[in-house]
């Protein structure tokens, strides 16, 4: 999801645009201390996700938002409780309280992505379901940044989420039920979606999330492969 900040706050731009970096399924497209020049951003540049202040100079986040004439979804952030009627009144995905935590930004980032992806154009989705915890849990494979084994439970790591999904299965029988074409082996440890793969260095896969993960030898014919597809 693309995302802009507008906050005349310093300190809360570079807290907010810390926290956007920790989510790969977020994409900062632009910050701004200055309302205006936001606002004018907006106008010729469409966003996923307005990350706004409330109480600025000259105009507030309130006023700015109820004049987009496109309007992207909102998460309001302020020092200030009183305004939160007005911001769900504007159909905000969220109202985030100053200090704001990287743990309630994230469940904020959940509900915008979740939002995000009703808006979709319906498509099925591939989906896979593990239990966790007692219950069982639907895991969207787009979804997948990673799967890491962990002796005889494997972790499911997110794009949308900190948080993996850890689940009682071997790194063999996952792969038995994914698309046999859309996820590798790398690793005694890892799996690897063949679509986040950004790069390959000296036996070590970078992903589009950031993550370093090596290739092992007795899985080192991945590397001939995918360096073939993008060919």
């Amino acid at each position: 999801m693309k995302c802009v900040i507008i906050d005349d706050e310093p300190l809360a731009l570079r807290v907010l645009e810390n926290y956007i970096a920790a989510f790969p399924v977020l994409e900062l497209a632009g910050r701004f201390d200055d309302a205006v020049e936001g606002a004018r951003f907006l106008k010729h540049n469409p966003v996923d996700l307005l990350l706004i202040d409330i109480n600025m100079p000259d105009i507030t986040g309130l006023e700015l938002v109820a004049r987009l004439e496109v309007r992207p979804m909102v998460i309001f952030t302020t020092a200030h409780k009183k305004f939160a009627y007005e911001g769900f009144e504007l159909e905000a995905v969220d109202y985030l309280l100053k200090p704001i935590t990287i743990e309630r930004f994230e469940k904020a980032v959940q509900k915008a992505a979740e939002r995000f992806e009703l808006k979709k154009p319906k498509q099925a989705e591939e989906s896979i379901v593990v239990r966790s915890e007692y219950k069982a849990i639907k895991i969207v494979l787009s979804d997948i940044a990673y799967i890491e084994g962990m002796e005889d439970y494997i972790k499911i790591h997110l794009l949308s989420s900190r948080h993996p999904v850890m689940t009682l299965m071997s790194l063999k029988g996952i792969l038995e039920i994914l698309p046999e074409n859309a996820f590798s082996r790398i690793h005694r440890s890892y799996i690897v979606p063949n679509v986040q793969v950004k790069s390959i260095q000296n036996k070590k896969v970078t992903l589009l999330s950031g993550a370093a993960l090596p290739v092992s030898d007795s899985y080192v014919e991945f590397i001939e492969r995918w360096k073939n597809q993008q060919a």
